[in-house]
């Protein structure tokens, strides 16, 4: 289910120039489909550590899918575009729950020898899987029409349906636990505001209400949401967790590698239709090779780390992340499809050997006890930094287009500028690891 939930979200940024044509909305607009499913998704994902004291696994699976299968069908059969918006905040719901549940299942219940291979897995699902999605966007898209994204979702899900019901199982005992409704309201605020004002910046002045406004309302939610956590019993978000350094550390890392990959997930199709004139057939095979590198060495990086521990797999990942986005960078203007391979195959090995492994690598800084709240604030995290991610880029190439004679020329430069704040935050990222696994590489 985490797979479906993951691969729809780039799947559909694949589609963007077709509903674009289709419901007449422009790209700015669009990307509303990638990122209030992440919102939603950010916005429930702090709640996990809750949802897991307070409910059994069984019960939190069997409601999560269920919105997810309401939300496929209602944007199968969605004719117009706020049906599509509404099926895909329902489907965050759905992921919202399952994504934190998954990584909980493998932190309680696999043995610690096994860990990183597991979490490499289960990252791979959440970090590679947005690769594949533009492929098997593309291939329906030609094939059958984007509507058929979802379903040919719907099978996946039932056969995820009826393995949840056979495999999952109860490990801990539940409790009441008290959700702070001020809190939700809170993160909900923060989230919103934040990407709203990002998303626009393209398209509105900065000192507008639609950009400064809602940027200084998610700021001050923000300050206020984590005043609340710091004095109450419960907070549903244990913050502080930030103040072990590593962790911290560690979380920033994977802040910076989360919006580089979906960045790169929404301009590079977009790239590959508007500038180099091919299909999304095309556009989703000339990230394949990429993916699936990527998904390869995603649980082999995980056996990596569990022998050798993080510094070798962290910093080697962060390297080729850089290289692979520098090279995208130099010749953004004028990228063939041939360099796009060659580079995204770069940029995909990167995140195979450290995604997983910086979450992993987090969490083993944190206490038993602590490690559900940790998860929590990685997946938190990971929904936001995507959802800002996408929304940077789309603002980003909406500029672009806005300032340019024609939408090619428009899209090259958009991506160009993209481009450089990624190779910055990637930079970041490898200064960020080589900082957090030097003692780690000195006592192994």
């Amino acid at each position: 289910m985490s797979f479906c939930g993951v691969i729809v979200e780039t799947a559909m940024n694949i589609t963007f120039p077709t509903l674009m044509k289709e419901f007449g909305v422009a790209t700015n607009t669009v990307q509303w489909m990638t990122t209030l499913y992440l919102l939603v998704v950010a916005a429930l994902v702090p709640l996990s550590a809750t949802f897991k004291r307070r409910f059994k696994m069984r019960s939190l699976f069997l409601v999560a899918i269920s919105f997810f299968i309401i939300g496929v069908v209602l944007d199968g059969i969605a004719p117009a575009f706020w049906v599509l918006l509404l099926g895909r905040g329902i489907q965050g719901l759905g992921t919202g729950i399952a994504l934190p549940l998954m990584f909980n299942i493998i932190l309680e219940q696999v043995p610690q020898s096994k860990v990183g291979m597991m979490m490499g897995i289960g990252t791979m699902i959440t970090g590679v899987a947005p690769a594949i999605g533009p492929t098997f966007g593309g291939l329906v898209v030609s094939a059958f029409g984007w509507r058929y994204v979802f379903v040919f979702l719907l099978p996946v899900l039932v056969f995820a349906l009826v393995l949840g019901l056979l495999c999952i199982r109860q490990k801990t005992p539940v409790s009441a636990v008290h959700v702070d409704a001020l809190s939700v309201a809170l993160i909900v605020v923060t989230f919103c505001s934040l990407i709203f004002g990002i998303s626009n910046l393209g398209s509105q002045a900065f000192m507008s209400l639609s950009v400064g406004g809602a940027l200084l309302l998610g700021i001050v939610a923000l300050a206020l949401f984590t005043r609340r956590s710091l004095t109450i019993k419960q907070p549903i978000i244990n913050l502080r967790l930030f103040t072990t350094r590593a962790f911290t550390l560690s979380v920033l890392c994977f802040t910076a590698l989360q919006i580089a990959a979906l960045g790169l997930s929404f301009l590079l199709p977009n790239y590959i239709q508007l500038v180099n004139g091919n299909s999304a057939l095309q556009a989703g095979l000339i990230v394949l090779p990429g993916a699936v590198l990527g998904a390869i060495l995603g649980p082999l990086s995980g056996r990596l780390y569990d022998h050798v521990g993080a510094a070798i797999p962290l910093r080697t990942g962060a390297v080729l992340t850089i290289v692979g986005t520098a090279v995208m960078f130099v010749f953004g203007r004028s990228l063939g499809n041939g360099l796009i391979i060659a580079t995204y195959t770069f940029f995909m090995a990167g995140m195979g050997l450290s995604y997983g492994n910086i979450m992993t690598s987090g969490l083993s800084f944190l206490d038993v006890a602590q490690q559900s709240d940790g998860n929590a604030i990685f997946n938190t995290v990971q929904q936001f930094a995507a959802a800002l991610g996408t929304s940077m880029a789309a603002a980003m190439v909406a500029a672009g287009q806005k300032a340019a004679s024609n939408q090619a020329v428009g899209t090259a430069n958009g991506t160009t500028n993209a481009l450089l704040v990624l190779l910055v935050l990637v930079v970041v990222e490898l200064f960020i690891a080589l900082i957090n696994t030097h003692k780690q590489a000195a006592t192994h």
